[in-house]
C-alpha cells in the first residue's frame, strides 16, 4: 500500500512556521544506560554509532531545533494515528530513538498512561517537547534496551531502526520487552529515500572525479522487512509503504535541513568530503533532472510502516490446514443456491 504526500519547505528568507510546545504536562528525568558503542557479534558494522550520536546531539543543540522538526514530526503523527486505530488503552509504552518526542507530543494521556523515552543523544532527551503523558527519559542503545522481559503494552519507533548495525538484534529486543499481546508500531526509511540527491551526486562525481562513493546510508528493502519481524517473533504482520515529497530552494537547502535533521550520513565507509566544484555540479544536475515548474527541486522520503504482535493465546489464528467444510470449486454454485433460495 502506498500513500504519497508533498510537503513543502519554505524558503530561509521566509521563515518556517513555529512548532509549540504542550504546557501543563509532567517528566520526570532518569539517568540511564549509556549507549554503547560497540555492536553484538554477529553484527556488520556499517555505521559508525558514536559519530550518529554526536550528530543527533549537535542537531538537538542548535538554538531553533524545530526548524528542521517538519519531516519527524509528521512520521510522528503518522504512528499516533496508528495507535488511535488500535482499540485499547496502554497503560505502559515505549519510545525507542525518540529524538526529541516525535511520536508522544501526538498521543494523550487518555490513550497512553505513561512512556518511557530511549536515546543514544542526551542533548535530545534534554530537550524533548513537552508533552501531558507521564515521561520518563533514558539514554540507551536500540540494540540493548536495558528492560526486562514482558514489561511493555506498546513499543513505538519513528525513524531511528535505519541507523542499528543490527536491526534483527533491535526487533528481538523489541519483541522481547514487549507483553504478551503487546503490539509494536515503527517507522523507518526506506530505499527510494533521497534517490534524486543519491542520483545527482552519482552523476556529478564521476563525471568530475572519474568515479563515486556512497553519500547516502545504505537502507531496509521492504521485501526483508516483513521477514525480519516474523523472525523476530511478531506475528499478524502489517507493512506498508509512505512516500513523503518535500520541495526544496536548491540542493544546499536539502543538505542543511538533512544535517539539521540529525540525518547526515555516518557510514564508516562515507567519503570525508567532496570537492567543491563535484557539488556545484551536482547541485546542477538536481536541477536539471528534477526541477519542479514553480523553480523548486523535489526530495523524496520512503517511509515504511509496520505494525507487529507478540503472541497471546487470545489472538485469533487461522485455522488449521484442511478444516474446511467448503471447497472453491463450490463457489461457483453460490448464485445458483442464492436464486433458488429467492424463488
Amino acid at each position: 500500500m502506498l500513500r504519497k504526500v508533498v510537503l513543502s519547505r519554505l524558503c530561509p528568507l521566509l521563515g518556517r512556521p513555529a512548532v509549540s510546545a504542550a504546557s501543563g504536562s509532567r517528566r520526570e528525568v532518569a539517568s540511564g544506560v549509556p549507549p554503547s558503542g560497540s555492536t553484538s557479534p554477529r553484527a556488520l558494522n556499517i555505521f559508525d554509532r558514536e559519530l550518529k550520536r554526536k550528530q543527533k546531539n549537535w542537531a538537538a543543540r542548535q538554538p531553533e531545533p524545530m526548524k528542521f522538526d517538519y519531516l519527524k514530526e509528521e512520521v510522528g503523527s503518522r504512528i499516533a494515528d496508528r495507535v488511535y486505530d488500535i482499540a485499547r488503552d496502554f497503560p505502559l509504552a515505549l519510545d525507542i530513538g525518540c529524538g526529541r518526542g516525535y511520536i508522544a507530543q501526538h498521543l494523550n494521556k487518555e490513550t497512553v498512561g505513561k512512556i518511557f523515552q530511549t536515546d543514544i543523544a542526551e542533548h535530545a532527551l534534554k530537550n524533548s517537547v513537552e508533552t501531558d503523558i507521564p515521561t520518563v527519559n533514558i539514554l540507551a542503545d536500540e540494540e540493548f534496551l536495558p528492560f526486562q522481559e514482558n514489561t511493555f503494552d506498546l513499543v513505538v519507533s519513528s525513524l531511528s531502526l535505519h541507523w542499528v548495525n543490527d536491526l534483527p538484534r533491535a526487533l528481538e529486543q523489541i519483541h522481547y520487552v514487549l507483553k504478551p499481546d503487546g503490539v509494536f508500531v515503527g517507522a523507518m526509511f526506506g530505499g527510494d529515500t533521497l534517490y534524486e540527491l543519491r542520483c545527482s551526486l552519482q552523476l556529478a562525481e564521476t563525471e568530475r572525479e572519474g568515479g563515486f562513493s556512497p553519500h547516502i546510508s545504505p537502507f531496509t528493502a521492504v521485501n526483508d522487512l516483513g521477514h525480519l519481524l516474523g523472525r523476530a517473533g511478531f506475528n499478524t504482520l502489517t507493512v506498508d509503504t509512505d512516500e513523503i515529497q518535500v520541495n526544496y530552494p536548491g540542493m544546499f537547502e536539502l543538505m542543511e535541513d538533512l544535517k539539521g535533521m540529525g540525518e547526515s550520513n555516518c557510514s564508516w565507509n562515507r567519503k570525508a568530503l567532496l570537492h567543491r566544484d563535484t557539488m556545484l555540479a551536482a547541485a546542477a544536475v538536481y536541477r536539471e533532472m528534477y526541477r519542479n515548474e514553480d523553480g523548486s527541486i523535489p526530495a523524496t522520503f520512503q517511509i515504511y510502516h509496520m505494525i507487529g504482535w507478540k503472541y497471546h493465546d487470545s489472538q485469533a489464528r487461522p485455522a488449521e490446514r484442511g478444516s474446511a467444510t467448503v471447497s472453491f470449486g463450490e463457489l461457483a454454485k453460490l448464485n445458483d443456491v442464492m436464486s433458488h433460495g429467492k424463488k
